[in-house]
């Protein structure tokens, strides 16, 4: 493993091969340890679990399909109402459990203060998860 030796011969070309036996034996010195060590991490206790099977009792909220047309007319799941009306409906369904979503289908012409303003009121009557619904097709030139 000597770079140069004690004769003063001339030769003064740098060594062109790479020594790897170091390299080899730091492997096979982590791989003996991977090889000890890996047995000892999993320490999970065999035991014989009963089988059981059950329903969950999950009731899956129902949603409201709040619309909005270019007119600030607002329809709860295609009934139209006006505001006083939206509130009321909106505080008693938001008293109730699970509390549902509210998919909120806005009209491209619509004014962006008239959808805050329902979301507002939909987060004061504690209706919090709104979703917006869009048409996934493109718009017609």
């Amino acid at each position: 493993m000597a770079f140069g030796s004690f004769n003063k011969s001339g030769n003064t070309a740098p060594m062109a091969e790479i020594n790897v036996i170091p390299l080899v034996d730091i492997m096979l010195v982590l791989l003996v340890i991977f090889i000890i060590t890996a047995p000892l991490l999993t320490n999970a206790v065999k035991i014989d679990l009963p089988h059981a099977s059950s329903q969950t009792n999950l009731t899956k909220p129902d949603n409201i399909q709040l619309a909005i047309d270019a007119d600030a007319n607002v329809y709860w799941n295609g009934e139209k109402l006006d505001r006083a009306a939206m509130i009321s409906r909106m505080r008693s369904v938001g008293k109730a459990e699970p509390v549902p979503e509210v998919h909120l289908h806005a009209d491209r012409n619509t004014r962006y203060e008239t959808v805050a303003d329902v979301m507002a009121e939909a987060s004061k009557a504690g209706l919090s998860r709104i979703g917006f619904v869009s048409d996934p097709r493109p718009a017609a030139p």
